[in-house]
This record gives structure tokens, C-alpha cells and sequence, in this order.
């Protein structure tokens, strides 16, 4: 168990991936399918909080254009200790956009990965309704 920010800071990012994971899978497990965005976000939040992970929210994406920057109104759901990107969706289906969108904003922001996860579904299942995107 970690025990303060000094040890977090030596977690890798398979790790982290790996507590991000758990709980997402918590999250699921307890609300099931069917709910708001909005519902998961703050209860993952809550979850990464108490495992003593530093979590930001709703954070700001700027893009760069011919060295101007553009503040668009882009936003990522959650940042974990600045490394990980998570983008939380309750749709139908996880489509092709919503993975262009996860890596426009790994490559935005230069982080090197991001989890893509579908709530509105029965069963989390890898690689369909929980992604793993790498930039």
C-alpha cells in the first residue's frame, strides 16, 4: 500500500494503469450500466482519491495552432498524477471517435497514455468496453 506522494511518484505507469483499472472495475461493479457520464466520473474520482492517487478533473485541453494558443473548451475527464488520461463514456457502443478523441488529447498534452472506459455495459470487457490507448 502506498503510504505517501514519494512513493506514488516511483509507481510505473503499468502500475498505475493497474490501480486505475481496479477502480474502474470497483465503480462498475457497484452502480452497474446505465447511469450519467457525470455519475461515473465523480465516483471514479472518488475511487482513485482513496487510493491515494492525485486526481484531477475536467481539465483543460489548449491546442496549439501556428504558435498560437487556442482555448477551445476542451476538456479531459480525469488526469491521474498527470501521467494517465481517462476518458469515461455511457454510450451505446464505444466507436473509432471516441478513440481519436482519447489520443488527440494524449498527443495535446504529450502524456504517453489513457484509458478509454464505457460504463453503459453489463460486463467491462478489455480491449472493448475498457481501452488502453498509448501516444
Amino acid at each position: 500500500m502506498l503510504t505517501d506522494y514519494t512513493d506514488l511518484h516511483r509507481m510505473d505507469l503499468n502500475d498505475l494503469t493497474y490501480k486505475i483499472r481496479g477502480a474502474i472495475f470497483k465503480v462498475h461493479s457497484s452502480l452497474g450500466p446505465g447511469l450519467l457520464e457525470s455519475v461515473y466520473e465523480a465516483a471514479l474520482t472518488y475511487e482513485l482519491m482513496q487510493a491515494n492517487l492525485p486526481v484531477l478533473t475536467q481539465v483543460g485541453v489548449p491546442v496549439n495552432y501556428n504558435d498560437v494558443k487556442l482555448e477551445l473548451g476542451f476538456r479531459m475527464d480525469i488526469l491521474v498524477d498527470d501521467k494517465v488520461i481517462v476518458e469515461v463514456k455511457s454510450v451505446e457502443v464505444l466507436h473509432d471517435v471516441h478513440k481519436k478523441q482519447l489520443l488527440t488529447y494524449l498527443k495535446l498534452t504529450g502524456k504517453k497514455i489513457g484509458i478509454l472506459v464505457n460504463f453503459n455495459v453489463a460486463t467491462l470487457v478489455d480491449k472493448e468496453s475498457i481501452i488502453r490507448i498509448i501516444n
